[in-house]
């Protein structure tokens, strides 16, 4: 191992530890990693004003396009049955919001 590639993992464990810390933080520490990324995908593509987002745009986003699909079904009912998300109400469509005080705004 190079010199270089210790220190770049040193700044690798370093990044983690404070990811843990935060996700502990804001109470997401819990959640599997296949759940995470849904529901940071799902607050990435709601936008700050907490907007409706369809489950087609979380399962496409960057996060969670590597995720198999029924993974991604039970990451997704899990999250709503915790209220981390909820179902947008009077459309027909797969739409969510985002809980509202993990999305900082």
């Amino acid at each position: 191992m190079t010199k270089k590639s210790k220190g770049t993992l040193s700044a690798l464990f370093e990044l983690r530890s404070m990811l843990r810390e935060m996700e502990q933080e804001v109470g997401l520490d819990s959640l599997t990693h296949i759940e995470k990324d849904v529901f940071l995908a799902a607050h990435a593509l709601s936008g700050a004003k907490g907007n409706v987002v369809s489950s087609d745009a979380i399962r496409n986003h960057h996060l969670t396009a590597g995720i198999a699909q029924a993974s991604y079904h039970r990451a997704l009912r899990s999250l709503v049955s915790m209220g981390l998300l909820k179902k947008a109400e009077g459309y027909k469509a797969k739409l969510y919001l985002v809980r509202q005080d993990l999305t900082g705004s």
